[in-house]
């Protein structure tokens, strides 16, 4: 804290702030240093886990600005008085900021929501399938929607993704489970797509969407979820857990690996063992 009275002190001496506005920028920084403690080893991914942590906690907009100014600030100070060579914050434009933030569930809102729909009922046997599925492999809703009854194998799924390229990602045990039942006792024995809408045709991006949104208000998750928060969410689980980047980018199907890197700005535990042994009831598994 020593490194944030100076910050203070230079604002409150030679940048005439108000009372209000020095209280303000205090507790932006001191909540900045229960999150990352050692300031001058700060890294922009420290930085980026940082809003992520403040976003997910619900802070108004105007909040998590003013946040972004005060640390940018702080920094630009350090780098002045020389504590500092470079400055880890000089790329967090607020758009850049806010790209760089997908939402994602705490494991315990996944499990929440994965645990909803009912089983017992075809519609429910469907969409636990679906929302597994979309958890354990991190599928585009759009691929999704396009699987075939055998597009599913043993204990991997074959997408077609964006340009027509083909991959094979591994499903969770969860998963698998979720699909046999939904194949075995409510598919019936209908062709082609994998998942059927209500009136027996291809379900949908918007259905998909739908169905989520409505788990999700079950769940009691407040987060503005959508098929895509699955995908980053599995993702960023992975990367926590100790998964390889580019693992992670064949998964998801980036043709570059710098979107895939959008989701290092949570990797806090890369020394852990490998996400599978410690993945929630197994539902990600990742491929040895």
């Amino acid at each position: 804290m020593r490194l944030v009275e100076e910050f203070l002190a230079y604002l409150a001496c030679e940048k005439g702030l108000t009372r209000n506005t020095l209280e303000a920028y205090e507790r932006d920084l001191r909540r900045f240093v229960e999150t990352v403690p050692q300031p001058l080893q700060t890294t922009s991914q420290d930085l980026i886990a940082h809003f992520t942590h403040l976003k997910a906690r619900g802070l108004a907009s105007s909040s998590l600005c003013r946040a972004l100014i005060a640390i940018k600030v702080f920094f630009r100070f350090l780098v002045r008085e020389g504590k500092l060579q470079d400055n880890p914050a000089k790329l967090l434009d607020t758009p850049k900021l806010w790209q760089l933030i997908p939402e994602v569930l705490s494991y315990a809102e996944v499990e929440r929501l994965l645990a909803t729909p009912d089983p017992t009922t075809l519609l429910g046997a469907r969409d636990a399938a679906i929302l597994e599925l979309l958890y354990a492999s991190g599928l585009r809703v759009s691929e999704l929607c396009a699987l075939g009854i055998h597009s599913i194998d043993e204990e991997a799924v074959r997408v077609v993704g964006k340009g027509g390229k083909e991959r094979v990602v591994p499903v969770g045990m969860k998963a698998q489970q979720a699909l046999d039942h939904y194949l075995l006792c409510h598919r019936g024995d209908h062709p082609g797509p994998l998942f059927l809408s209500v009136r027996g045709k291809p379900i949908d991006r918007v259905a998909v969407w739908e169905r989520i949104k409505f788990y999700g208000a079950k769940a009691a998750i407040v987060k503005n979820i959508s098929p895509h928060t699955l995908r980053h969410s599995f993702a960023t689980h992975l990367l926590e857990g100790g998964a390889d980047l580019r693992l992670i980018q064949e998964m998801l199907g980036h043709s570059s690996i710098g979107t895939t890197d959008r989701y290092t700005h949570v990797s806090s535990s890369r020394l852990q063992e490998a996400f599978s042994r410690h993945s929630p009831s197994r539902r990600i598994d990742v491929p040895k």
